[in-house]
């Protein structure tokens, strides 16, 4: 069980879907909003130098339209500023994934094993967590937290 936590940051607009890699088109648009406007810089009260990439509001599994979000863990009495969003990470079972590798491809391809998998997955909140161990894209590590079903 991991408790949960308070991000602040950006989200997609709308839903996206896997269809068509569509997600990769939305969320890597996503990734360089973050990048280019420093969003990093405009979120108080940061407990860390971590990102979270989060997938949530799942309308059925990874076959259907589900939220993406990016942000940084904050103390959970921070105000969100204007023009940011904040996500609320609720305490629940994850079994861990590492994604190690080139980037992106890493990330692809554990996403297509954790689809391949068993994993009893619940399809809750799951978030993958860059630190310091993916700034080189030549051999990043990245942990992915998939939510289960106790």
């Amino acid at each position: 069980m991991k408790d949960g936590f308070k991000l602040i940051g950006i989200k997609l607009e709308n839903k996206t879907t896997n269809e068509n890699k569509q997600s990769s088109v939305d969320c890597g648009s996503l990734w360089q909003k973050f990048e280019t406007e420093k969003i990093t810089g405009l979120i108080p009260n940061k407990l860390g130098d971590e990102i979270y990439a989060v997938y949530y509001e799942y309308e059925k599994d990874e076959t259907k339209p589900f939220s993406y979000f990016i942000g940084c863990k904050v103390d959970k009495k921070t105000k969100t500023p204007t023009g940011l969003d904040e996500l609320i990470v609720p305490s629940q079972n994850y079994v861990k994934v590492s994604a190690k590798g080139e980037m992106t491809g890493c990330i692809t391809e554990a996403w297509e094993k954790i689809w391949n998998s068993k994993i009893n997955r619940k399809f809750g909140v799951d978030f993958e967590v860059y630190d310091e161990r993916s700034q080189d894209w030549n051999q990043a590590e990245v942990d992915i937290f998939i939510s289960i079903n106790e």
